[in-house]
């Protein structure tokens, strides 16, 4: 493509760079037109001599046929990814998801897409995000109004089924809170985990409550219903061998990873109990703001259940905002 100001004379065909006002009475030319012959007469009758357009070449493909085609390669079966694309316009293709879900990306391919021309950009949430029907997920801009068709096929190639959005694979869950004698109960883990779920469609059974000790909380567990357990307990699970953890073991399960690089949420544990997750909550899981429990529990919920060593990435970002109400701050040293 080449790009610059051409005698008006021989622009019919090329694309208009920059919006013109033609002949008196006619509407503006819009930057991006294809010009024609009566395009070129109503800038000639204005005055102009020359425009600053856009020349294809014979080996190049215009910006929305490029964003088509990518979109496209990037998202090969859009109902199948749970995701729609836009009709592209200057340029421009959104990917939308349909549902409720996390994002998934091949972050490998839309580097090597964004590696090939700086003109081809995909620009995306990041990996893992937790998205709801509507939400855009990514955007395919082309912004010359031309590339070099060679340059789009080598991105296709690169991008391949690069993106869509993980719909949740569980529709059930259960919650087992402990109390501590004398303490005050409270409904807000409840209400916070409730909201959690609802956002991914997921119904929470009536939580059951028992004695922050091994014996009820291993009883609890192997009664529990749901595909997806949830444990709250009363007092801070400070270690692998501690009430919770030592209850799943007792009931059979198994405890996979204990505690996680993310500020609020270090004190989490993830395992499994009959075929079923079993996640312990963080304490700071009574508050409805942001922490690392609800990175663990969005991604078991769709189907992708974080190894260790992904809980272990999440240290980078992972220091989210604070939350006031927690019982020992960060000012303080604490951790929750």
């Amino acid at each position: 493509m080449k790009f610059g100001p051409v005698p008006v004379d021989e622009a019919e065909g090329c694309i208009l760079a920059h919006a013109m006002q033609a002949a008196n009475g006619q509407p503006r030319i819009a930057k991006g037109t294809r010009l024609t012959q009566m395009d070129i007469a109503g800038l000639k009758a204005q005055g102009h001599a020359t425009v600053i357009v856009a020349r294809l070449g014979p080996d190049d493909i215009t910006e929305d046929a490029a964003a088509t085609l990518l979109a496209k390669a990037l998202v090969p079966d859009p109902a199948q990814n749970g995701v729609r694309l836009t009709t592209a316009r200057t340029g421009r293709v959104n990917v939308v998801a349909q549902g409720p879900g996390i994002v998934r990306i091949d972050t490998a391919g839309i580097r090597a897409v964004n590696g090939v021309n700086p003109m081809i950009t995909v620009a995306t949430l990041p990996q893992w995000q937790r998205v709801a029907q509507g939400t855009l997920i990514a955007t395919i801009k082309i912004i010359s109004y031309a590339v070099p068709r060679a340059d789009v096929d080598r991105a296709c190639g690169r991008g391949q089924a690069s993106l869509g959005v993980l719909a949740p694979v569980v529709s059930s869950a259960a919650l087992i809170e402990t109390q501590i004698p004398g303490a005050r109960l409270s409904d807000k883990g409840q209400k916070a985990l409730r909201m959690r779920l609802d956002r991914l469609g997921v119904a929470l059974s009536p939580p059951a409550t028992v004695a922050h000790d091994v014996t009820g909380l291993t009883e609890a567990l192997r009664t529990a219903k749901g595909e997806v357990l949830f444990i709250l307990t009363g007092s801070a699970t400070s270690d692998s061998d501690d009430v919770a953890p030592s209850a799943l073991r007792q009931a059979g399960g198994v405890v996979d990873h204990f505690g996680m690089p993310v500020d609020p949420g270090n004190l989490l544990f993830l395992g499994r109990l009959q075929g079923r997750p079993v996640i312990g909550l963080p304490g700071c899981a009574r508050s409805p703001a942001l922490n690392g429990a609800d990175w663990v529990l969005e991604r078991v919920i769709c189907g992708v259940p974080p190894t260790p060593e992904d809980i272990a990435a999440m240290g980078i970002g992972g220091l989210l905002k604070e939350i006031p109400q927690r019982p020992s701050p960060r000012r303080g040293g604490g951790s929750d």
